[in-house]
């Protein structure tokens, strides 16, 4: 039997697999959920307890490179997180490596008062 090696995007899933094994997002501290694909940058506050999303935020509602789209939606969750007084939240960077548009995400999201 012959090993077909893996595509990237199943590589990412099994990353992210192992990811979700050890986070869990509660009420008191939801997960922000991060989901990049080829045009958009994406963000949700999840509570997995009640499996509701708390709060959302996309790529589309920004315009401009995804670079400040990611920095436009880290900007724009934190405020809703604010909104629904949530200060502390556990990051899910969803498989994907801690750089570029997640990192801009995320950083904007610390500037905007949410501590993770």
């Amino acid at each position: 039997m012959k090993h077909t090696p893996a595509t990237n995007s199943e590589l990412r899933k099994r990353r992210h697999a192992r990811v979700r094994a050890t986070i869990k997002g509660t009420a008191e501290r939801p997960r922000l959920a991060v989901y990049r694909s080829n045009r958009f940058v994406s963000a949700q506050l999840i509570d997995d307890t009640a499996g509701k999303t708390v709060a959302a935020s996309h790529g589309r509602e920004f315009k401009g490179p995804q670079s400040v789209q990611a920095t436009s939606v880290g900007a724009a969750i934190a405020k809703k997180a604010k909104t629904a007084g949530i200060t502390t939240i556990v990051f899910d960077r969803g498989g994907y490596r801690y750089g570029g548009q997640v990192k801009a995400l995320a950083e904007a999201a610390r500037t905007g008062g949410l501590v993770f």
